[in-house]
């Protein structure tokens, strides 16, 4: 009853509150892969081609040491990138810096030379955490290829500058909840209050055993909205797959994915180019920004979607992003004895101090630990037919969507307004 109880209500969580974070745990740890080599050859021989991996227990030393939820967070680490495209003048130029903006979104999240894989987030567990850019560092208006000024030094807001007015910088929060186990669904949403820009995605995660490679689907969608022009951009995911898992996994992206605005008739097709078996080159990806009334491109993009990138525009332009050189911003996370027991880190935290000291059977202690405890409590919800609550997300239709997104508290605090006038 007592772990019921700590659903009811969703708390708001004070940006303040949260430190810039230190946990800097890379995942270059081959050793462990090397000596393990035999629990995955074992673990190998028991799956069939195509099997659904939902189900199937993987060995604790293949992962990473963070949870999913935290992982989709690595979405946002170029802040000023997100924030610059409302900045955009015309819708044109707003949809291309929404192009640019999703394909470096990709990279800050597989940094490390070894694909791992997250913790599997339990039901009811959270993820919350913020970003502060400066606003100096946002690209305001201006020509589709000029972009803010990147210093390769990671932006780190120093001790002055935290005395300073609020008025400096902007912030981005981000909530991330595992709204369902079976199937396993993440919600996630994030927003900057001050640019009226919020995004808000739901994701489920399949993955297949696919020989030497496990292939992970990524169904679902995600919603940009920008309430300064009234801008709704829905997009969708790529499909990851974890390469060669007997000697050095490494991660793929592949598939296509679409990126639509109704209201302005743009729209983006995008290509994850998956290596063919012979040559080629790996990471490739390739798309193009349409006007859809008059079937236009309006500018073209090729390259790498973890290293170069080109954009050619229709004035003949052409600009290059090296992902490399980008600044991340390191998000900001409230200490783990701020944190409720549900917080992905607080919640986690036996399994990742284990991984950390090289205690992968302790390690493995812990997760069953939390995984039986999940098992319990959905036997009990299905014996008393109690239906799982939800904290942060509302089920609509086929999808998830914040309970407090931007739109609706924009629109009644315009509403309120207009009755004060």
């Amino acid at each position: 009853a007592e772990f019921m109880a700590l659903f009811q209500e969703p708390e708001e969580i004070n940006p303040d509150e949260e430190l810039e974070d230190i946990c800097d745990d890379k995942e270059d740890d081959l050793g462990a892969v090397e000596e393990q080599r035999s629990v995955i050859l074992h673990l190998l021989s028991q799956l069939k081609l195509g099997m659904d991996l939902t189900r199937v227990v993987l060995p604790t030393f293949i992962l990473e040491k963070r949870s999913l939820l935290e992982m989709y967070a690595d979405f946002m680490s170029h802040p000023d990138l997100f924030i610059a495209i409302t900045n955009g003048t015309t819708p044109e130029e707003r949809m291309i810096r929404f192009v640019e903006y999703y394909l470096t979104s990709f990279h800050e999240g597989r940094k490390g030379a070894i694909a791992k894989k997250p913790y599997n987030p339990i039901i009811g567990e959270t993820f919350h955490c913020s970003w502060r850019m400066p606003k100096s560092h946002v690209a305001t208006d201006g020509g589709s290829n000029c972009s803010a000024p990147s210093p390769s030094d990671p932006v780190t807001l120093d001790q002055d500058m935290e005395g300073q007015a609020e008025l400096d910088y902007y912030t981005v929060k981000f909530v991330a909840e595992q709204v369902s186990h079976h199937p396993p669904v993440s919600g996630f949403y994030a927003e900057c209050v001050e640019r009226k820009m919020c995004v808000n995605a739901h994701v489920w995660t399949k993955s297949k055993f696919l020989g030497m490679s496990i292939g992970v689907t990524m169904v679902g969608e995600g919603l940009l909205s920008l309430l300064e022009h009234g801008e709704e951009y829905t997009f969708s995911l790529p499909c990851a797959y974890a390469r060669s898992i007997l000697t050095v996994p490494w991660v793929e992206l592949g598939g296509k994915v679409n990126i639509n605005c109704v209201k302005t008739g743009y729209s983006a097709s995008i290509n994850f180019h998956t290596k063919p078996f012979y040559g080629g080159k790996l990471h490739l990806v390739t798309g193009e920004v349409k006007q859809n009334m008059t079937n236009t491109v309006v500018c073209r993009v090729q390259g790498e979607w973890n290293s170069v990138l080109e954009f050619t525009y229709s004035n003949g332009e052409t600009k290059y992003v090296d992902l490399t050189k980008l600044s991340v911003t390191r998000k900001r996370v409230r200490p783990l004895e701020k944190q409720g027991p549900f917080e992905s880190r607080r919640l986690w935290q036996h399994v990742t101090e284990s991984l950390r000291d090289g205690d992968i059977d302790k390690a493995t202690e812990h997760k069953r630990a939390l995984e039986e405890r999940q098992r319990n409590e959905e036997r009990l919800r299905a014996e008393t037919e109690t239906p799982w609550c939800t904290k942060y997300f509302l089920k609509d239709g086929d999808g998830w969507v914040y309970h407090k997104p931007l739109w609706k508290t924009v629109s009644a605090a315009q509403t309120q307004q207009t009755d004060t006038n």
